[in-house]
This record gives structure tokens, sequence and C-alpha cells, in this order.
């Protein structure tokens, strides 16, 4: 009985070590702040600390060379982590399989250009924590639309801050940030980004790090194709192919 004790008791020690590991490794993943927002770093030193969510999205800044926005700049910086990466691609490399394509399976095949056409959506100038943007309802957004912001791709992007009801009191709940593509000008149709992780503060800014399951880096994916295969994508000896 004492050597079935001793078992249990182990293996609930062992379990209790994982979930405190694997909730530690995943928090920031959900939605809510962080217990202490300041890191003593630039906006790319925090993306580098992190390479188990940022490692694709740094070796794109690297392929952009915007090094020094991100070191240098005050910036708000819309973090897609490398799993809405990796869904873009996976997207992108299904169309060029079915085409007789090379895949793509190293960033660099795809134009530098491209990467920073839809690298720049995700940066505004200056710095703007949660608490800094306008209340969004999606449902009304006639009264509650947050705010356009012109992004560094000079196209114009939405930010809002939903106001979730808690208990049957409208607006009562958490808060939680919203980054959106304005899909059509004329309707308000938004390409909505939820962030998971809100301020985030390294020495040159904030950074609010975008939920990874339901985003698709560059916001719309059949533009994304459209632009890497327009620009020409390098096969694996390094030949540009520009067929569809």
């Amino acid at each position: 009985m004492n050597l079935i004790k001793t078992l249990k008791t182990g293996i609930f020690g062992l379990l209790t070590i994982f979930f405190l590991v694997h909730c530690s490794d995943n928090s920031y993943l959900q939605d809510g702040g962080t217990s202490n927002p300041h890191y003593d770093g630039t906006v790319l030193d925090y993306l580098n600390s992190r390479p188990d969510y940022f490692t694709k999205l740094v070796e794109i800044i690297h392929l952009t060379g915007m090094e020094d926005v991100f070191t240098d700049s005050t910036i708000t910086f819309f973090a897609p982590t490398d799993y809405s990466i990796d869904k873009s691609l996976t997207f992108l490399n299904s169309y060029l399989y079915h085409a007789g394509n090379d895949t793509v399976s190293d960033l660099s095949q795809i134009s530098a250009d491209v990467w920073k056409n839809y690298l720049t959506l995700y940066l505004i100038h200056d710095k703007y924590l949660l608490k800094d943007i306008p209340q969004m309802d999606t449902t009304a957004m006639n009264v509650y639309g947050g705010q356009a912001y012109v992004s560094y791709n000079g196209r114009p992007m939405n930010i809002g801050v939903v106001y979730h009801d808690e208990n049957g009191v409208k607006y009562a709940g958490y808060r939680q940030l919203f980054y959106s593509y304005i899909y059509d000008f004329t309707t308000n149709d938004l390409i909505n980004a939820h962030v998971a992780t809100s301020d985030i503060q390294p020495t040159n800014g904030v950074v609010h790090v975008l939920r990874f399951y339901d985003h698709y880096f560059g916001f719309n994916v059949n533009n994304f194709y459209n632009d890497a295969v327009s620009a020409g994508i390098k096969n694996k000896d390094g030949e540009t192919n520009n067929d569809d």
C-alpha cells in the first residue's frame, strides 16, 4: 500500500510540474496581459528572446532589411507568430504543388518586397497601449468603431478594444484588443486579428501578440498567394519561377 501511495504521489507531482511548465510556456498566447509588461531590450530583442514563437518572423525582418525599425524607431507592433506565417505558407504551397511548381521550403524563396509589403501592415508609428485605443463593438461599428491608424505599409488599419459582456451586463467583462485589415472601405468590412497578449513594452515601443490559430500572415491569404507568385518564387536551384 505504501508503494502504491508513493507511486501516486510521484505521478501527481510529475503531472503538476508538466502542467505548470505547459501553462507557463503558452500563457502569453491566451487572452490577457503579462504580469510584468516591461522588457529590458528593443522590440527586436524581445522577438529574439522568444524563438519558440518568432523565429520565422525575425527571419522575415532580416530578409526585408528592417532591423533598424525594430531597434531604433518608436513603434506599435502587432506581432504575428510563426504559426500564422506557417498557415499562409501552407496555403501557398498547396496551390504551388497542384500547379506543378516547386513549393517554398525557405523563406528567402519569396521576394523580400512581398515580405516587406505584408510585414509593414503590422507596424504603426508611435506607441499605443490598450488604454490608448478607442472602444470597438463589431455589432455596432457606427457607435463604437475603434479608430483608423496608418500602418508603415501606408494602408489604414483599424484598431479597437472590444468590451466583452459579463453575467448579462453589457461591456462589463474583460477587454480585448482587435487589429483589423479594412477589406472594404465603403462597407467597413474588416478582417479582424485578435490580440492574445497586449502591452508588452520593450524600450522602443509596444508589442501586441496576435492570436495564432485563426490568423493568416498578411490577413488576406489569397492576396498573399497572388503577390508571392506574381513577384516570382525561387526554386531550390535559386531560379525564379513566375508561372502560376
